[in-house]
């Protein structure tokens, strides 16, 4: 078996293990071992669509901490994009109250999120999570339509 390394979204590098062709085909899988196989091959990644926002069961559990302390519990988080910044761009989140009549809402996990359509143009497709790490915690915006970002963290360039 040769090490190999491979990058995770969150740009740590993580070492797998690679078996050769002989060397996978000297060694037969096990009955369960098929059949997780079988599983993953018709199971297919979950995709974002280009008008849809995910919000994972990190990030939910957060807001809704976050919301139980400031004491609405109808408030959404709004996420969005304004002109500014280093890059072009920075990220918007903030408490609404209520939602505009245009807004979009995402709903998962017993939370919601609310998106302006300009924005959706920037946003669609993304993933908001919650991270916690060595440097600190907070909300991450997994973005497939950024360009660039700043140092910063708080630019982003489209």
């Amino acid at each position: 078996m040769t090490p190999a390394t491979t990058q995770a979204t969150t740009q740590a590098t993580i070492p797998v293990t690679t078996m050769s062709a002989t060397q996978a085909s000297s060694s037969p899988a096990t009955a369960p071992e098929k059949a997780a196989e079988t599983a993953a091959e018709k199971t297919p990644e979950k995709v974002i669509g280009k008008r849809e926002i995910e919000i994972t069961e990190a990030a939910a559990q957060e807001i809704a901490k976050q919301r139980a302390k400031r004491g609405t519990p109808a408030a959404r988080i709004r996420i969005g994009v304004r002109g500014g910044g280093c890059t072009g761009f920075t990220y918007v989140f903030e408490w609404a109250d209520e939602p505009r009549p245009t807004d979009k809402e995402f709903s998962a996990h017993g939370v919601s999120i609310v998106v302006d359509p300009k924005s959706l143009v920037y946003l669609g497709g993304m993933q908001l999570d919650f991270v916690r790490g060595m440097m600190g915690h907070g909300f991450k915006f997994n973005n497939p339509n950024a360009k660039g970002s700043c140092g910063c963290g708080e630019s982003v360039q489209f």
